[in-house]
């Protein structure tokens, strides 16, 4: 395994040293690719325009997520910032000097890549479910070849640039990244054939949401038990990162498991409540959508200039799983129900 991470290290150092000129780029893409983006950004962009897509987005970012926090406690994958500093295997020539960034400290293990797994994993749903919807509506054989081709070559450019990313910044080995494209696409085409969270129950939701919690902490309890800590890649972290202030409690696996479990949980609070009900019944049309959009993206902007806290670090988890839960359910039930409480009030005023 030492010359497969030799080999990664090789790779990030020959990305930024003959490509020094598109650091910009790199570090714009690996921001880009955050999960974060997926439940401020995308989510409500879809869930507005095609509710069904929305819904399987969060499914898919989620899960996945969740997954991938998994698959990371069980491999204990090693990180290139790190494992330059620590391993024997340079023992008779220099190491490598490789650059670190803003985001390359991430706290958790590297095997498989986040960023990796979920941008594919959501862009995978948000292609293959705007191509349903095309294909159907349109026909044509050479268009409908057209249209596939130009939208699966983005969504490769799109994953390709992501890895790269991910390796230039030392964040990932390319083995890890390659990893996560894999288990992204697999997870977003298992959703492709999963029908049921279009109309899960709220209890579906609360007790899916208490299954992944309570499988990861307790996968956690059970290791830790039998003397091995999960949580060791924090110490490596503040040891071999080159700034603290790059070190982020956000990037910890516990951070993820709340902030992912908290966003499922709001979606099914969303979709189940009185406000969702009552915006479906009176709200409607593109002017309607096009505005639930727009106050949706700019109130979660709002929302997401406001971190929690980190001093305390119960206090952030608690404090970011109530922030994740109110994405969702400000997208599906508080906007929309204010969008069109406004529209009907300016409706009645014009008939006067």
């Amino acid at each position: 395994m030492d010359t497969v991470h030799a080999y990664g290290v090789s790779t990030t150092r020959y990305l930024q040293t003959h490509y020094r000129d598109t650091q910009s780029w790199f570090l714009f893409v690996s921001m880009a690719a955050d999960l974060r983006n997926t439940f401020f950004v995308f989510f409500p962009v879809c869930f507005h325009l095609r509710e069904s897509v929305g819904v399987k987005l969060v499914w898919v970012a989620v899960v996945g997520d969740w997954l991938n926090l998994i698959f990371k406690w069980i491999l204990f994958g090693e990180r290139p910032y790190w494992w330059v500093q620590e391993t024997p295997y340079y023992a008779n020539s220099s190491a490598p000097q490789i650059e670190q960034f803003p985001m390359t400290c991430e706290t958790s293990p590297g095997s498989p890549s986040g960023h990796a797994m979920s941008a594919a994993g959501v862009y995978y749903a948000m292609i293959s479910s705007l191509l349903a919807i095309l294909l159907k509506e349109h026909g044509g054989h050479i268009k409908n070849w057209c249209v596939r081709g130009t939208l699966w070559a983005v969504f490769w450019c799109v994953q390709v640039c992501v890895c790269l990313s991910r390796v230039f910044i030392a964040a990932h080995f390319p083995h890890q990244v390659v990893a996560g494209v894999v288990t992204g696409i697999l997870v977003a085409e298992t959703f492709d054939r999963v029908h049921w969270i279009y109309r899960a129950s709220l209890r579906r939701y609360i007790y899916t949401t208490l299954s992944l919690l309570s499988f990861a902490v307790g996968l956690y309890l059970g290791l830790r038990g039998l003397g091995v800590d999960l949580l060791w890649t924090l110490d490596k972290a503040q040891r071999w990162c080159q700034r603290p202030q790059w070190v982020h409690i956000d990037t910890t696996p516990f951070a993820s498991l709340l902030r992912n479990t908290g966003t499922l949980l709001g979606l099914g609070l969303g979709l189940h409540s009185p406000l969702y009900a009552e915006a479906r019944r009176v709200g409607g049309g593109a002017t309607y959508r096009l505005a639930c959009v727009g106050a949706t993206l700019l109130l979660l902007h709002l929302l997401d200039s406001v971190r929690p806290p980190a001093h305390t670090r119960a206090l952030f988890y608690l404090l970011s799983f109530c922030k994740s839960a109110t994405v969702p359910l400000a997208t599906v039930g508080i906007v929309p129900y204010c969008v069109a409480g406004a529209a009907g009030r300016n409706g009645k005023k014009h008939q006067f």
